[in-house]
């Protein structure tokens, strides 16, 4: 894991300020310059913008570091689900399983009930296809949308979200993969090694942020600096089964390596008791962070 004080260096660097890392651990995002310029407050982001550096410091909410993964087969469960958990949870994504099963209406209705959504789509195909696809998309009113993070198909995206509020995230490597399936494949890299070039690359071309494994998020932040959303799936509380991920850490190690956002779905879902498993994680969050 890389250090608080290397990470507060880096940033010195980047942006000539001194960086005050907060004592509760490694919160990448979370790193407040000791003398800011007037901000602006961008309520659709949740960050703060300093006007003099351009530096984008992340202010999100303890319950929006939270993504319930509604990965389940049909609708009905998934509403059940989302009532259920009422208030207790603001964030949810929706994949390809229930999107296949009429799913992209719910995006329309958790917004309108002021909920965010993260559309888990991983959209790659020809230029054309993924640009017209992001803009049908971008109407339903999802907070973020996943792509792979090949350079055409993040461009491709990046243009067809244009002025609206969606937020285009980049897969870089699937958290089910490890180096020996990337072995298999035929790349000729390691996992790490592919991760870091996918985020250069979707960072020159300007997209929003990315999908990682927590195991890279803390090399990745300071690569990149505070200015990207990281995105975690891959994340289990202590007592929970690693399922079929196998890059994965507790929600706290992820917020200390500088994750934003961590997607969690079946130690929620699949709970004998949904409420008090997301409670519990917002609990080991809050304490993260606290």
């Amino acid at each position: 894991m890389v250090g608080t004080s290397t990470f507060s260096l880096s940033l010195s660097k980047q942006y000539g300020k001194t960086y005050r890392p907060l004592a509760s651990g490694f919160i990448a995002t979370s790193r407040i310059p000791v003398d800011l310029p007037p901000r602006i407050w961008d309520a659709q982001l949740h960050k703060i913008e300093d006007q003099g550096t351009g530096c984008v410091v992340s202010h999100i909410s303890n319950q929006d570091r939270l993504i319930v993964a509604l990965d389940v087969p049909h609708v009905k469960e998934a509403e059940a689900l989302v009532e259920r958990l009422g208030d207790h949870v603001t964030f949810y994504k929706i994949g390809m399983e229930l999107v296949y099963a009429g799913g992209l209406d719910l995006v329309r209705t958790l917004s309108k009930q002021g909920k965010k959504v993260f559309l888990d789509l991983k959209l790659h195909d020809i230029p054309n296809t993924v640009e017209r696809a992001t803009a049908r998309l971008a109407d339903l009113g999802a907070t973020f949308l996943t792509v792979h993070a090949f350079p055409q198909t993040m461009k491709a995206a990046k243009a067809g979200k244009a002025q609206s509020g969606l937020k285009i995230l980049a897969v870089t490597v699937m958290t089910s993969y490890d180096d020996q399936d990337l072995q298999d494949a035929g790349y000729g890299c390691s996992v790490r090694e592919l991760v870091k070039r996918r985020a250069g690359q979707a960072k020159d071309i300007g997209i929003d942020g990315l999908i990682l494994s927590p195991e890279e998020v803390g090399e990745i932040r300071v690569q990149l600096g505070p200015g990207m959303a990281l995105v975690t799936p891959g994340i289990r509380p202590a007592s929970a089964a690693k399922g079929d991920q196998k890059r994965v850490m507790t929600p706290a190690e992820a917020l200390h390596a500088g994750a934003d956002h961590l997607v969690i779905g079946r130690p929620v879902t699949a709970a004998a008791d949904p409420v008090a498993a997301a409670i519990a994680i917002q609990k080991e969050i809050a304490a993260a962070l606290g």
